[in-house]
């Protein structure tokens, strides 16, 4: 029987649990042995010109090593995605664009003396007009890059007319304009790195989603060969997204180090995490939905405006995935989209949780509901009318997109049955034909996103079995491209391994995040580990059994292929004489003597590579209670109908689903980065944003479903991001649909007491 698709407990978590994990803060390493310690200053102002940076009083500070000014790093400019125009520099020089930027870095003997010090740098900031809205942006009064002379980073496609079929050709066409909020990822973990140059390379420990990516970036900012770069990235306290690559802070480490000769090591505050580390989402919509009075949508438009922040690099690319996704699951004729990507006096955007994907759905799941109510149908029978089909073949959207396969409407139908919603919509009626104060909403959406990115790509693994150090055992090393940071790749991964080589799970170690003990890989974001990763494992996998038994067939004396594995016995025996049989362990054995092959028999790497992405779907039914008096509301019910191909493993899966709905239930509810008129961040500690946890949150009703995929050889999609994509608009919708009877149209997340409040009152 396969351990495939049965709920096997993470085998990480004891050590996790016990012993604790070893983040980049905690690693002991003999070449850091007498670290310094970075403290950057940041900048108090969101845009002004930099004039004299007074270090003296710093550089006097007790335990100060040195201190350092943006005009003396000799570093080339961070390479944006676009406009050269507009890079980063590492620390800044003739000008800041947002509160945090780092503008200078003291080196202390000891951690508690670098704050102290960093207040002595004094700096003469001459004060700019702020821009903090990306609209207002557009408009150049205020420029960031007065060489550039505009804050448009880009802009791409182009706005609907009625004679090219758009929206306003139709007979109902609905308008709504849609704030898609910023975000801050909020790890556990907040940066942290470590530099040190051992024998002419550049050693940097960091907390990375890819440690290889990582090594690329710095190899390229000092002018090295990637071979005089290793990354060491040891357990990662959570990702999300923003730990993509590196960030500046972190790759100046091993300048520091060159010039101080000596180790450096930095740990940010978190309150330096919620102004520094770059933050997701930003966008700001104008849907556009045209259709027929019987609920058939004929068009859709969306515009939006991307806020990149004061640099643009990762958000410069994220409109063109919510662009490729703004069809959704529907079957619309024509769907249109333009964007335009502002810089911002305010921390940069980049990747979080699902981005791009999760605003494309957003906007189109509100225009659905919008254009039910102005038709004057059920929500859940527009989308029945609109969706696509089930298809098992490619299919190409409107927007672009060639979803891989699904069923839209079974994941609609078994979501409804499980939330019970016509007796849901029956209450409801109850509750508003009595007046009750507790309004009930009851939220819809379906999704689709894509997962391994818009270009699909590839991820390396290595399979080795070794003996246990003279042991009656075997070991299998799993070297893995991939990244985890939370998961479940070890079980997974070692999951793989036990199926394909009948080894036991605790039989498997796999190796991450050390360029030097893994040649090469991509790391993870995208949802893409499994369906990437875990095929390059199995394949390795494959490749060692297949030597395997070239190697066991020469020591019972037959044919390759008259030899078979019994996975459950982990033994080697040609067909139909199973009492004479070769183990792991004396294959081993009898490649380390050389008695057959070449001594590396049990050894195989593999890069495991697809053009064509994963397209996982669900459909999502948020159930809230709104307090009409005080605007105050309470999620109580939440039911997901997640596919993500075929499922490895449930409990990981679910695992994910749990934390992706609450992630995205939150921005729905709570959470939102803001900045006042002058670029001030006000949402700087956890006691300003409202990070969701256990006690606002019912438990998650989750509902099965699974089309695997022709994609790659475990049928597997994404399901990292899945719950984030399909519980925002869900719970959104819930909120405006709760006060809807009140003659409120919409409200925009996060559906704050106060903006729900407001709404009712305008109502009024």
């Amino acid at each position: 029987m396969s351990i495939l698709g049965t709920r096997v407990v993470r085998v990480e978590d004891p050590r996790l649990l016990t012993v604790g994990g070893t983040y980049a803060a905690d690693v002991d390493d003999p070449r850091l042995a007498g670290a310094i310690h970075a403290t950057y200053v940041r900048s108090t102002v969101a845009h002004a010109e930099i004039g004299a940076v007074d270090l003296d009083e710093a550089r006097a500070m007790p335990g100060v090593v040195d201190v350092v000014a943006g005009d003396e790093v000799d570093l080339p400019p961070i390479a944006g995605v676009t406009n050269e125009a507009m890079r980063r520099p590492y620390l800044a020089r003739d000008r800041v664009r947002f509160v945090g930027e780092p503008v200078a870095v003291v080196l202390t003997e000891r951690p508690e003396q670098g704050p102290d010090a960093a207040e002595a740098v004094v700096v003469d900031y001459a004060p700019l007009p702020a821009v903090v809205d990306p609209c207002d942006a557009l408009a150049d009064d205020t420029v960031l890059f007065p060489e550039v002379g505009t804050n448009l980073v880009g802009a791409f496609g182009t706005p609907p007319t009625a004679d090219a079929g758009g929206p306003d050709a139709s007979d109902v066409v609905v308008r709504q304009r849609i704030v898609n909020q910023r975000l801050a990822a909020c790890p556990l973990e907040v940066r942290s790195s470590a530099a040190t140059w051992d024998l002419g390379r550049l050693v940097l420990w960091c907390s990375t989603q890819n440690a290889h990516g990582l090594q690329h970036a710095v190899a390229a900012a000092y002018g090295l060969d990637r071979s005089e770069v290793l990354v060491v990235t040891p357990d990662v306290g959570g990702g999300f997204g923003a730990k993509i690559g590196g960030h500046p802070e972190d790759i100046l480490l091993g300048w520091l180090s060159r010039r101080c000769g000596r180790p450096v090591r930095w740990v940010e505050t978190r309150s330096e995490n919620m102004v520094g580390m770059v933050h997701g989402r930003a966008q700001v919509h104008d849907v556009t939905i045209g259709g027929r009075p019987d609920g058939t949508i004929e068009a859709y438009h969306l515009s939006i405006v991307q806020d990149a922040g004061a640099y643009p690099n990762m958000a410069a690319f994220l409109p063109r995935l919510t662009r490729t996704m703004a069809a959704g699951t529907y079957a619309i004729p024509t769907v249109t989209s333009d964007a335009r990507v502002a810089v911002t006096t305010t921390t940069p955007v980049a990747s979080y949780r699902g981005a791009g994907r999760p605003e494309a759905t957003a906007a189109i799941e509100r225009a659905v509901d919008l254009f039910a109510a102005e038709v004057g149908l059920d929500p859940a029978e527009v989308r029945r009318r609109n969706l696509v089909p089930r298809f098992d073949e490619p299919h190409r959207t409107a927007s672009g997109a060639t979803y891989d396969c699904g069923d839209f409407p079974a994941a609609l139908d078994r979501a409804l049955a499980a939330a019970g919603y016509d007796e849901l919509r029956a209450e409801q009626r109850r509750r508003r034909a009595q007046g009750d104060r507790l309004a009930l909403g009851i939220g819809l959406s379906t999704y689709v996103e894509v997962t391994s990115g818009p270009r699909a790509g590839s991820e390396f693994a290595e399979v080795e079995v070794r003996d246990t150090a003279g042991g009656d055992g075997v070991e299998v090393v799993v070297a893995t491209g991939s990244s985890p940071h939370g998961q479940g790749l070890e079980t997974a991964f070692a999951m793989l391994v036990a199926d394909e080589m009948g080894v036991p799970l605790d039989a498997v170690r796999v190796v991450h995040g050390d360029t030097d003990q893994v040649a090469r890989g991509v790391g993870t974001f995208g949802s893409r580990s499994l369906q990437l990763g875990g095929s390059a494992v199995r394949g390795a996998a494959a490749e060692v059994v297949d030597r395997a038994r070239r190697l066991a067939a020469d020591l019972l004396e037959a044919a390759p292929d008259d030899v078979v594995l019994d996975t459950a016995a982990g033994r080697f025996h040609v067909a139909g004489t199973p009492a004479v049989g070769r183990t792991w362990a004396d294959l081993v054995a009898a490649a380390a003597a050389g008695d057959a092959g070449d001594g590396a028999a049990l050894r195989a790497e593999h890069d495991f590579s697809t053009t064509q992405p994963t397209y996982p779907f669900g459909a999502h039914v948020a159930v809230v209670e709104v307090d009409t008096e005080s605007g105050d509301v309470r999620l109580v019910r939440h039911v997901a109908c997640d596919d993500a191909g075929r499922v490895l493993n449930p409990l990981l899966a679910e695992g994910q689903r749990h934390g992706g709905i609450a992630q995205g239930a939150a921005q729905a509810l709570y959470e939102q980065v803001a900045f006042d008129a002058d670029g001030n961040p006000l949402t700087t500690n956890f006691a300003d944003y409202a990070v969701v946890s256990a006690a606002e949150l019912p438990s998650f009703e989750l509902v099965d479903l699974q089309t695997p995929t022709w994609v790659n050889p475990l049928g597997a999609k994404g399901i990292g991001e899945s719950g984030t994509i399909g519980s925002t608009p869900a719970v959104h919708n819930a909120v405006c649909d709760a006060v809807a009877h009140l003659g409120v149209r919409h409200i925009d997340m996060p559906t704050t007491p106060e903006r729900v409040w407001r709404a009712i009152r305008a109502a009024e």
